[in-house]
């Protein structure tokens, strides 16, 4: 049995340092196993239906010890869609609308779901974490994230907008989502200048490489993330292809992320100030 009890410690923690007994019972570890390892403080039994090891994730963990699942923001950064830095940190589950109450210092969101949760329901869906960001955080972050998650996700426009969603705010994210943005801030970016009425293409292919918003006809604006430009030969290549385009009769503005997100002001200010000298027009 100890020999057993150790192949159960060591799956439970390749499962990530949680598993449900059926997982578990699938996998062919008996109930004698389970028991003597809960009994041996081996493994800890969470609301009846999960094994937990020390590794347990604490936000799965939170969400397990409530019978809930983990939603929006926080399924959102477990999924790795792109977040506002003013998004709230605390955990977020989604229980049943009779559910009882959390018994951790968590925000619930009281619903229904929207679609099955993949799994044993520890990770909400992507249509019910979409739904309650919608709900939790303003409108232009709400669809800052959407938008990162379309293309994270690899959905459609059209494919979100087919999904029947239970609040006016969720439907106004669909309506507007998009999946051309590389980055949460270019969603800034298309998001915040979408009413000036002016033409403007995201991901337009220049010299044989994309831009990450064009203007109409002329102007480009690239943005700068921590991710995509963190070492010298990527700002490298990006300084030359700016320079290229200045040649070909193009206008460039590149940010920074601490531009974007910190002194929108100033940007957007720039940008304007170009759209009215005529950068943005064809020759």
């Amino acid at each position: 049995m100890a020999r057993e009890v150790t192949r159960l410690v060591e799956w439970v923690d390749k499962s990530g340092g949680l598993a449900h007994r059926r997982a578990a019972e699938d996998a062919g570890f008996p109930l004698a196993a389970r028991r003597a390892a809960v009994r041996g403080g081996d493994l800890r039994r969470v609301k009846r239906d999960w094994l937990a090891t020390a590794a347990a994730p604490a936000d799965l963990l939170t969400a397990a010890e409530n019978s809930g699942s983990l939603t929006c923001v926080s399924a959102a950064r477990r999924r790795g869609w792109w977040m506002p830095e003013d998004a709230p940190d605390d955990i977020h589950i989604r229980l049943d609308p009779h559910a009882s109450s959390p018994t951790s210092a968590v925000t619930a969101h009281w619903t229904h779901r929207i679609a099955p949760a993949p799994g044993f329901g520890l990770l909400d869906s992507v249509e019910d974490t979409l739904a309650h960001i919608a709900q939790c955080l303003p409108p232009e972050s709400a669809q800052i994230v959407w938008n990162s998650a379309l293309k994270i996700e690899k959905l459609t426009p059209s494919a979100v907008r087919r999904v029947r969603w239970p609040s006016r705010q969720a439907r106004h994210c669909a309506d507007r989502a998009s999946d051309q943005s590389d980055s949460g801030l270019e969603t800034i970016l298309v998001v915040r200048l979408s009413g000036w009425g002016i033409p403007m293409r995201q991901q337009v292919v220049l010299l044989g490489r994309p831009v990450d918003l064009l203007i109409g006809e002329r102007l480009v604006v690239q943005t700068d993330g921590f991710a995509h430009h963190s070492t010298s030969a990527q700002r490298g290549k990006d300084v030359a292809f700016d320079a290229q385009l200045v040649l070909n009769g193009y206008t460039v503005l590149r940010f920074t992320y601490a531009q974007v997100v910190h002194d929108w002001d100033a940007v957007e200010r720039t940008i304007a100030r170009a759209i009215a000298a005529g950068a943005h027009l064809a020759s």
